[in-house]
């Protein structure tokens, strides 16, 4: 089956134009009726709704020969971070090369490349040993709280996953990620009168301030962790009020799950020197929600192989890179499932008004996808 670019394009444009914000429940259930018409053509598939924890939105699963003995994962999101009153709504055709719009890099351009595949795949009378899942989920841009047993129960029965998450301007997919946690500082003190001198007051804010400069140093006593004081609140509207409470948000991401233990640990070494003064009392709390993914040999042999398709297509050669951001990827390598990552459309400035793709690429990386489904297929490398 040739691919052609035009049809790519429209349902791109198609698909970005309706708002499907993690918090939109209408706007993600709209989007949810578009990918099952789209996704249902496929032939000898089967489509089915799959409810998520703790969210009325739903995630869809498409299967084709759920009985082969090669099985293989195909993940994508179809939320973003564009809520439904965010300006930034339509997509710009900017010139015949570059498609600017909500969502078309970040993922639904990486959804359109995932649909085009298969359809060239399923064309070119596929192999009874392969067979695959589709998991297309409502909540990654918000941590995948939902969708994540989804995976969890998904990853068992396959050998490989694939993510759709951008693919990075040279054509790079992603090796590996940081895991990410969210986490709370909140310190209480004692209120008391500001005026007041010598007072028995303690100022929270004060205590929570010299917890964060320190704090804010540990990427550099630990490398490859990442700290982001994000929001902090604390205090009243009355200036003459020794603040009782405050509270910061952090964002921490780890490069190894080893890192976890001595990040936690040295949050609570910080801690305590203001937990020892009486009147003053710090928690930290939160998880990590993604741990890393971190590479293994099955990867890498799978990559060597991703690498070959692309060569045998004549498209640029390419490598594989560490993000900082998490995905899907970081799940299903928790589950135990080997991945690769970032084989959607290439593009940049996510998460911005300025959120663009390389329209080209839809066709190619589709065309690069179904051949390593082939070959897959034919046995060519060994999950």
């Amino acid at each position: 089956m040739t691919l052609e670019l035009p049809p790519l394009r429209d349902r791109l444009i198609r698909w970005a134009n309706q708002n499907s914000g993690s918090d939109n429940l209408p706007g993600l259930a709209a989007m949810l009726d578009l990918l099952e018409a789209d996704f249902a053509a496929l032939p000898g598939v089967t489509v089915a709704r799959m409810p998520c924890a703790n969210t009325p939105a739903q995630a869809l699963r498409v299967r084709f020969q759920p009985d082969a003995p090669r099985q293989v994962l195909l993940s994508g999101h179809y939320d973003t971070v564009y809520g439904a009153n965010n300006p930034f709504q339509r997509c710009e055709l900017v010139d015949e090369r570059t498609l600017r719009g909500p969502g078309v890099t970040d993922m639904k351009g990486g959804l359109v490349v995932m649909l085009a595949a298969l359809q060239s795949y399923l064309a070119s009378n596929p192999s009874p040993a392969l067979g695959f899942e589709v998991l297309l989920t409502p909540d990654e841009e918000t941590g995948s709280f939902g969708s994540a047993p989804l995976f969890a129960e998904a990853a068992p029965r396959h050998q490989l996953g694939l993510v759709f998450e951008p693919g990075r301007m040279t054509g790079n997919l992603v090796q590996s990620r940081k895991g990410t946690g969210n986490f709370a500082a909140t310190c209480h003190g004692r209120a008391g009168h500001a005026g007041k001198s010598p007072s028995n007051a303690r100022n929270a804010i004060a205590a929570l301030a010299e917890f964060l400069v320190t704090a804010h140093r540990i990427p550099a006593e630990l490398p490859g962790v990442l700290l982001n004081i994000g929001r902090i609140h604390g205090g009243g509207d009355a200036t003459n009020v020794v603040p009782d409470y405050a509270q910061a948000l952090l964002d921490i991401r780890i490069t190894r799950v080893a890192d976890r233990p001595a990040v936690l640990a040295r949050l609570a070494e910080l801690a305590a020197p203001i937990n020892a003064r009486e009147g003053l009392h710090l928690e930290i709390t939160g998880s990590f929600n993604r741990p890393p993914k971190e590479c293994v040999p099955a990867e890498e042999t799978a990559f060597a192989l991703y690498q070959q398709c692309g060569a045998e297509l004549g498209l640029p050669p390419f490598t594989w890179v560490h993000a900082g951001g998490g995905s899907d990827g970081n799940l299903l390598s928790a589950a135990g499932l080997p991945n690769l990552d970032g084989l959607g459309v290439i593009g940049d400035q996510l998460h911005s008004d300025r959120e663009y793709c390389v329209l080209p690429s839809l066709v190619e990386r589709a065309n690069l996808c179904a051949l390593f489904l082939r070959r897959i297929a034919e046995g060519k490398v060994r999950l």
